[in-house]
This record gives C-alpha cells, sequence and structure tokens, in this order.
C-alpha cells in the first residue's frame, strides 16, 4: 500500500485518507482489501468483480469500457458523491478498474474536484503523484474539462492536437508546440 503522496506503479494507491486506486487485480487481493480497512469497492469495468469481497464490503459495480467514446461523465456524480459519503462515516473507498490507468484514475480527478475543490490541474498532479501510470484516454479527458468547466466556469486543461491525436496541454513534451483546439 503506498500513503497519499506516495508512488504506486501497480498496486493499491493511496490517494486520499478516505481514496484509494488500483488495478484489478490489487482489488481482488482480499488480505489487502481486509488490511486497508476497505468498505467499498467501485468496480470500472464492462464486466463486474469476480473475486469474493470480505464480509461487510460493499460493491458498485459501474459498466464503463476504456474507449474515448464511452459516456464515464453519466457517473461521474454518483461515484464522487459515493466516495464522499463513504468517507464522512470513516470508510474508505478502492475504486479500480483493469490497469487503474485510465477509467479508475478518470473517476479519481473527478472526486478531486468535486469534493476536494481543486482544479483539474491540480488533481491530475495529485493522482500522478501517488499513481504515475494514470492516464485517462482522451476521450475521458474531454469529458474532464467539461465537467471542470461546469463546476468551476472554466477550465484548467486543453485539448490539443498533436501527432499522436488530440492530447491534454499537461503532458508536457508531447504537447509543446502543439495547436490548441
Amino acid at each position: 500500500m503506498h500513503k497519499p503522496g506516495s508512488v504506486g506503479l501497480s498496486g493499491l494507491c493511496q490517494i486520499t485518507e478516505h481514496l484509494f486506486l488500483s488495478n484489478a487485480a490489487a482489488a481482488n487481493d482480499v488480505s489487502l482489501v481486509t488490511e486497508t480497512n476497505i468498505t467499498c469497492v467501485v468496480t470500472v469495468s464492462e464486466t463486474g468483480h469476480k473475486s469474493t469481497l470480505p464480509p461487510g464490503v460493499e460493491h458498485v459495480h459501474i459498466p464503463v469500457a476504456d474507449s474515448p467514446t464511452s459516456r464515464l461523465s453519466l457517473c461521474f456524480d454518483r461515484v464522487a458523491d459515493l466516495i464522499e459519503r463513504q468517507a464522512e462515516r470513516g470508510g474508505r473507498t478502492l475504486l479500480h478498474c483493469n490497469a487503474g490507468v485510465s477509467r479508475s484514475a478518470a473517476l479519481c480527478l473527478v472526486y478531486l474536484m468535486k469534493h476536494r475543490g481543486v482544479s483539474l490541474l491540480e488533481a491530475h498532479t495529485w493522482v500522478k503523484r501517488c499513481r504515475p501510470i494514470a492516464r485517462p484516454n482522451p476521450g475521458f479527458w474531454r469529458q474532464l474539462i467539461q465537467y471542470e468547466s461546469e463546476l468551476r466556469g472554466k477550465a484548467s486543461v486543453h485539448m490539443v492536437s498533436s501527432s499522436m491525436g488530440d492530447i491534454p496541454d499537461i503532458y508536457g513534451d508531447e504537447a509543446r508546440n502543439m495547436t490548441p483546439l
């Protein structure tokens, strides 16, 4: 397990005191879920959670494919509010998708924007510090940018055109000298 602000590449990464991000393998590790006092597991995948969770652990399945055309935004508020309700009760939520890179990372960004009051740029920096491999797909980035605009009245991240297709302007060297969309 990784404490807030520490780096985790594949296993369980702690984003806040009450929010953890992982891949499916870590989420399926019953002893890890038990040791970290997880009270709710949110699975963001086309198929549900396969393993048996410890007694008393709530499970929520969000059926979304990791595709730029998937409408992850339809569950932004639902998942962010669920995480916050768990935190208010002293619970801990483990948010995961297959690799813990795109879908679940995007939902962590939403939670941080909505309930921690940070910008998308700040949320991205926060999550990347804990899980450097976090990288929502371009379609999710567009939805995140739209969500931030609705929450804050402006966007701190913008999509730019690159030789690799549209990417967020925060991707450093990849985004330098690219054309804003």
